[in-house]
């Protein structure tokens, strides 16, 4: 009796295992998506290419989290809550480079794959880093879309954010290497409105008064090319002057329906959070390294190719006109 049921309680046991084997089989892939703070409309778009990209690969559930400011100590109390988790990967957009490192090194620690997105972690609390684009693809855009509507060249004029803002100087020296490309086109100046609308206003009606004949207006700033399309607008210039740069759908909507923008650039966030989870899932199943040099498949958005920081470029900025505004305005 005693073998007889010492063989019944292995076989139940054996069984047992074998059940809860087939229940962890099924549990799905946790991937946090961690953003700067909730209730902003630009990550609950991320949001949803995250919801994609889960949909598409199956059996992968997307957490959706963030602090209620901006803050690092917010998120930082985000990703310990998601290390008692023990999710299977983070993917944040960081409010601090440095100060989110001690706790995302935990996380690895804990055997929890770490990428970046949008806004970087400094390369040791992260495996990856994933840009919207690239300084290139940005400083190509912004006066692509200033060309493209003037097939005969003309004069076109830069208004920037401050003299000593990184990204947009960084832009304006990456449109300026590819000038050659674009024959006829003339940048007649640059003026900075300093991100304030009303400053950005002023320089923006300067720039008219003082180029009679200007055609176009970039402004690689969502603050600057809100204004400047007001300015064109009250100067009773639509038509005349176009108005271009990186701006944010919801803003810009009332400018390209009065026409004085044709067209804008930014990141689509919904294509950010896709190519971020995609991302994340490639790593965390080991079915890709993030090494510099490699090249990791981020399903409809292609390929992401690492650099030696191990960071890479999504793609293009995304070109908002009338043909989609409508679709985007109320997303962010």
């Amino acid at each position: 009796m005693k073998l007889t049921r010492r063989l019944f309680g292995g076989a139940a046991m054996a069984t047992a295992l074998m059940a809860a084997g087939a229940a962890q089989a099924e549990d799905p892939m946790r991937i946090a998506l961690v953003v700067k703070a909730l209730g902003i409309g630009f990550f609950e778009a991320a949001a949803k290419g995250a919801e994609e990209a889960a949909q598409e690969l199956g059996n992968v559930e997307v957490i959706y989290t963030g602090p209620t400011d901006t803050t690092a100590e917010g998120q930082i109390e985000v990703i310990n809550a998601l290390i008692a988790q023990q999710v299977d990967a983070i993917a944040i957009s960081a409010n601090d480079t440095d100060a989110l490192v001690p706790a995302l090194k935990k996380a690895m620690q804990r055997g929890i794959t770490v990428i970046s997105w949008d806004s970087g972690v400094a390369p040791e609390g992260r495996e990856l880093h994933l840009n919207p684009s690239s300084n290139p693809l940005i400083g190509n855009m912004i006066i692509k879309l200033a060309a493209d509507e003037l097939p005969e060249g003309g004069k076109v004029a830069v208004l920037s954010a401050t003299t000593t803002s990184t990204n947009q100087n960084t832009w304006i020296d990456e449109m300026n290497k590819v000038m050659d490309n674009y024959k006829g086109i003339e940048v007649v100046g640059t003026v900075y409105g300093d991100d304030l609308a009303d400053k950005s206003y002023r320089e923006a009606t300067g720039l008219m008064q003082t180029y009679p004949d200007l055609d176009a207006i970039i402004a690689p700033t969502s603050v600057g090319i809100v204004a400047a399309a007001r300015a064109v607008e009250d100067a009773g210039k639509v038509g005349q002057v176009n108005v271009t740069g990186l701006g944010l759908p919801s803003e810009m909507a009332g400018a390209i329906e009065s026409g004085a923008s044709k067209s804008f650039a930014i990141w689509n966030p919904i294509d950010l959070g896709y190519s971020a989870t995609m991302l994340a899932y490639q790593l965390a199943t080991d079915q890709a390294e993030a090494a510099p040099g490699a090249e990791i498949p981020m399903g409809r958005m292609g390929t992401l190719t690492l650099d030696e920081n191990t960071e890479g470029a999504m793609a293009d900025p995304f070109v908002y006109d009338a043909s989609n505004i409508e679709d985007f305005k109320s997303i962010f």
